[in-house]
C-alpha cells in the first residue's frame, strides 16, 4: 500500500537546493531538527491556548509542511554533508514523537471530540515510532511500513485542521475519522513488526 513516506525522494529533490544552501551557511542536521521541534511545540501551545478560535487550526497544515520540509532536510544534511551522529539519531527520534504529541493532543480539547480517542491515538502513535526503532534492535532496517506513519498521520491531521479552521463545527465525523486513523495505526504497528520479523528472517 502506497503512503506518503513514499513520495519522500521526490520531495528531498526539490529541497536538496535548499539543503545545499544551509549546509553552506555551516547550519548542522541537528539545529534543524530543533527547529522542527521548537515549531511544533509552539504551534501546539498556540492551539491548546486558542482552540476556541477555529482559525488558529488553519496554521496547522502550513506548520506540518514546513515540519514534513524539516524533517527531509536534517536528514540531507546528516547523510549527504557529513552530519550523521549518534546525538542526531536520538534527537530525531524524539523530537518527532514530542512534536507528534504537541501538534495532535490539542484536538482533544474540541467540543463533541472524544477525549479518550485523541489520547489512544497519540498514544499509539508514540508506539508505531518506537516500534520503527526496535526493528533496528533486531536487526532490522528502521522501519517506516504503513499505511498510518508519521507523513500520513500529518496529511490527515492537516486536511481535518484545514476543514476545522473553515468553520466546520467538529462532531461525531470528526470521532469517526479518528477511530479509523485509530485502527490504521495499529494496523501500522503490526505491519512493522511483521516486516522487521521477516527481515531478520522469523
Amino acid at each position: 500500500m502506497m503512503t506518503v513516506y513514499d513520495l519522500k525522494p521526490r520531495f528531498q529533490s526539490l529541497l536538496r537546493p535548499i539543503t545545499q544552501k544551509l549546509a553552506e551557511r555551516n547550519i548542522t542536521a541537528n539545529q534543524v531538527t530543533l527547529a522542527a521541534l521548537a515549531l511544533s511545540l509552539l504551534t501546539g501551545g498556540l492551539l491548546a491556548m486558542l482552540h476556541k478560535h477555529p482559525a488558529v487550526f488553519l496554521a496547522v497544515p502550513l506548520v506540518l509542511f514546513v515540519r514534513m520540509a524539516l524533517n527531509a532536510i536534517d536528514g540531507m544534511l546528516a547523510h549527504e554533508h557529513n552530519m550523521k551522529s549518534a546525538l542526531g539519531a536520538i534527537l530525531n527520534e524524539i523530537a518527532d514523537v514530542l512534536s507528534d504529541v504537541a501538534l495532535y493532543l490539542p484536538f482533544a480539547l474540541l467540543p463533541t471530540v472524544s477525549l479518550w480517542l485523541v489520547v489512544l491515538l497519540v498514544i499509539f502513535a508514540i508506539i508505531s515510532e518506537m516500534m520503527g526503532v526496535i526493528a533496528v534492535q533486531i536487526g532490522a532496517t528502521r522501519r517506516y511500513d504503513g499505511p498510518m506513519g508519521k507523513s500520513d498521520r500529518a496529511f490527515v491531521f492537516g486536511a481535518v485542521a484545514l476543514v476545522l479552521g473553515c468553520g466546520i463545527a467538529p462532531g461525531g465525523w470528526l470521532n469517526g475519522l479518528l477511530a479509523v486513523i485509530l485502527a490504521l495505526t495499529v494496523w501500522t504497528i503490526i505491519n512493522r513488526a511483521r516486516h522487521a520479523l521477516l527481515e531478520v528472517g522469523q
